[in-house]
């Protein structure tokens, strides 16, 4: 049972067991919110669901934490822009953060403190532009950032591009070698500033649920 529009409670049929699911959504804002420990997944962006941003929250504790696109064969999901900004990954986070069907993902300035099977990966050449963010891999077991479905690796139709990244502890990002570098086309008031890498950890130390009180602001 979900609460819906005017406190009508809603009964669910078959649902994913995710945190927070979009189907066919657009102009959504994610920000601000702690999530670990869900039944299945974090995050699903689903069915043609576009125009997105995940900002500012704190992974932790989860292994499924993001998808983005339905499914292989929903081609739909080719016109999907997401943008992942100022989050914290970890500890204790899997893989999929994201993982990308088709879609474009602006992942910038995130915080990822390690990871087991896989930071970002995809399926279905998908375009990623992951742009100044702290990649710290774990102390034992995959260096390497990306992962792609059945050995899907480098070719024409795959645009995995990393632009002024900072790896440490042996992290490895296997880029593409086709394409350009894709560009968000952000209008002017979608446009944010990307930052220098050195200030990653600082920019994040706030996500997650806002301390709020009566007392004091947000």
């Amino acid at each position: 049972m979900v609460m819906g529009p005017n406190g009508k409670v809603i009964h669910l049929r078959s649902v994913d067991r995710d945190a927070i699911r979009l189907v066919t959504a657009s102009k959504i804002w994610i920000d601000h919110n702690r999530l670990n420990d869900c039944e299945y997944g974090i995050l699903d962006v689903t069915r043609g669901s576009s125009n997105m941003t995940i900002s500012n929250n704190w992974f932790r504790e989860q292994d499924k934490v993001m998808l983005l696109g339905h499914d292989d064969g929903y081609v739909r999901d080719k016109n999907m822009k997401v943008t992942v900004v100022y989050n914290h990954f970890g500890p204790n986070c899997n893989q999929r953060m994201p993982r990308i069907r088709h879609g474009y993902a602006h992942v910038a300035n995130n915080l990822y403190l390690g990871w087991m099977q896989y930071a970002i990966g995809g399926s279905m050449w998908p375009s990623l532009k992951s742009e100044v963010n702290l990649f710290i891999a774990p102390k034992v077991g995959s260096k390497e950032i990306t992962w792609r479905q059945n050995g899907q690796t480098n070719g024409d139709k795959w645009e995995f591009h990393s632009v002024r990244d900072a790896f440490e502890n042996g992290a490895s990002f296997k880029v593409t070698n086709g394409g350009r570098v894709p560009k968000p086309n952000y209008s002017k008031d979608e446009y944010f500033q990307v930052v220098y890498v050195k200030s990653v950890r600082s920019l994040t130390r706030s996500s997650g649920a806002l301390q709020c009180s009566r007392t004091s602001l947000c």
